[in-house]
């Protein structure tokens, strides 16, 4: 029975991130749209990341999702 319950918790936990990805393109998106003060350096690297973050949604590779979308809402302090 626990091992029933480790099952279903570790499947809804990856649905929860899985879901997730869109929420935080958008978070990204919505900081970028106030014309954030960074470097060209970091700007551009914020571009590059939030670009592989959706590649990687679509790929269905949602743990490489969220690692370069977090990675960009670092840099961007969000």
């Amino acid at each position: 029975m626990k091992l029933i319950i480790a099952a279903v918790a570790l499947a809804t936990s990856s649905l929860a991130l899985a879901h997730n990805c869109p929420n935080e393109m958008k978070a990204i998106d919505a900081k970028l749209m106030t014309s954030p003060k960074l470097s060209p350096a970091d700007m551009s690297k914020v571009k590059e990341l939030r670009a592989d973050g959706e590649k990687f949604h679509k790929e269905g590779k949602h743990d490489d999702s969220m690692k370069a979308l977090g990675s960009a809402k670092k840099i961007l302090g969000i």
